[in-house]
């Protein structure tokens, strides 16, 4: 809860007192009744709880009806600064049945939009967006990008050959020097030259120089380049129509 300290002043010259209240609390209405019942406390009249509350919230502050209300609930030997509980229909867009429905809607379409929510199960905008955050404890995220998405076979081999890699490594820590490996890539088959790459110098009564206006190449090709340590040791390109397999790499 937040903390809301207000300064009463109380009397005139004098005999002018200072009252500091220490309000723990959210509500600014029930902020006001808590002074309220604090002037009651100290014998101030309805008359003077008013101005006391106009002159700290200005247009803020509670009508006269509520302050005599409070003030003669309080003389009741009222003591809750709360409002009575009141029976009212009870929500239904957010009880457990509607959020049992949502649920399996977005996981078996988790691509799916508030929108798309509302359509699937019927609720307001408000409800199914609350439902989903607050009660379900969900957040629509960006979907990350890998290079490779292995299968389990893959990544069961992946892992063999790393622990396989590392035993050896730690038996001669010479071996990674001998390891060469390889990766493609697509290329375009030239890149234009950039216009800081094309500066050149000129004099001051020299025009500047002109050349013609060059765009990247729609031509790829697939580079192969193997390398170890301490470098590059071989790299060619595929000729077209060439599938890149084992036997090629061999």
């Amino acid at each position: 809860m937040a903390a809301f300290a207000h300064l009463i002043v109380v009397g005139r010259g004098s005999n002018t007192c200072v009252y500091v209240i220490m309000i723990f609390t959210v509500c600014e209405s029930t902020e006001q009744r808590i002074c309220i019942k604090f002037c009651f406390k100290i014998g101030k009249t309805t008359t003077e709880m008013y101005q006391l509350l106009q002159q700290a919230y200005g247009e803020d502050a509670v009508g006269c009806t509520q302050v005599f209300d409070w003030f003669r609930q309080f003389k009741e030997c009222r003591t809750s600064v709360e409002n009575d509980p009141h029976s009212g229909q009870q929500s239904t867009s957010r009880n457990k049945e509607i959020v049992a429905k949502v649920r399996p809607v977005i996981l078996n379409k988790r691509r799916l939009t508030v929108r798309g929510i509302v359509d699937d199960c019927g609720n307001s905008v408000g409800s199914c967006d609350a439902i989903v955050t607050d009660d379900l404890h969900m957040k629509c995220v960006c979907i990350k990008f890998v290079p490779l998405l292995l299968t389990d076979d893959q990544r069961e081999q992946s892992q063999t050959i790393a622990r396989d890699l590392f035993v050896r490594l730690c038996e001669d820590l010479q071996f990674v020097t001998n390891i060469v490996t390889g990766e493609e890539s697509w290329v375009y088959g030239y890149d234009a030259e950039t216009k800081q790459q094309s500066s050149q110098w000129k004099g001051p009564m020299s025009p500047r120089p002109k050349k013609g206006h060059q765009v990247q190449s729609k031509r790829k090709v697939m580079l192969l380049a193997f390398f170890y340590s301490e470098g590059i040791v071989h790299h060619e390109y595929a000729p077209d129509g060439q599938t890149i397999n084992k036997e090629f790499y061999l």
